[in-house]
């Protein structure tokens, strides 16, 4: 059974998505919820699925300790589902290949320290972008700049507001973003 560690930030939808996807199944399984926002809802999306949730602050997510916290479960593949701060690069050497981001745009458009959330959807439609979609990739040292995995694109109408591509992306991120999971993880094997 594979170890997933899923790190986020705020909500959690798709933190919960990627652990309902593997309940149950034989390949692998969500083993812990890491945040650095103790009051995000991903905490209660967490304990309603009976996956143990890590807090840290900001600046706890750069010492040794939380990099031991991840060493000591051993995951096999770290999500970033939402997660806002930049990823250590001591956890990025200690696990090569092992972590993955999902981006709320096509990469490497709308990338970078900033863009994240709202801040992508608006700067799509102010530049009356044709279409924009999700990218999963890996996590370097840069934001937003590791070797991309998948990407699923989207058509972006005139009528559409940031909060319509919002939701678009959401449906995006919903429909694909567990089966990437598993297929890199299948990989892996």
């Amino acid at each position: 059974m594979k170890k997933i560690v899923v790190f986020a930030s705020g909500s959690g939808t798709n933190a919960e998505n990627i652990i309902k996807y593997f309940q149950g199944t034989a390949l692998a399984e969500v083993v812990s919820v890491f945040t650095n926002n103790a009051n995000a809802k991903v905490i209660d999306r967490a304990k309603n699925n009976n996956v143990p949730c890590v807090i840290f602050t900001k600046s706890e997510l750069n010492e040794s300790e939380l990099l031991q916290k991840i060493n000591d479960i051993q995951p096999d593949l770290i999500v970033l589902a939402g997660f806002l701060l930049k990823f250590p690069d001591a956890v990025i050497e200690a696990y090569p290949d092992k972590i993955i981001n999902i981006h709320p745009a096509l990469l490497p458009k709308y990338g970078g320290k900033g863009m994240y959330g709202m801040h992508v959807h608006k700067a799509v439609v102010e530049n009356r972008e044709k279409e924009t979609g999700i990218t999963i990739h890996y996590v370097n040292e840069h934001y937003d700049e590791g070797a991309i995995i998948f990407q699923k694109q989207l058509t972006v109408l005139e009528t559409d507001t940031p909060e319509v591509v919002a939701e678009k992306i959401h449906e995006l991120e919903q429909k694909y973003f567990p089966g990437v999971v598993a297929d890199l993880l299948k990989a892996k094997s």
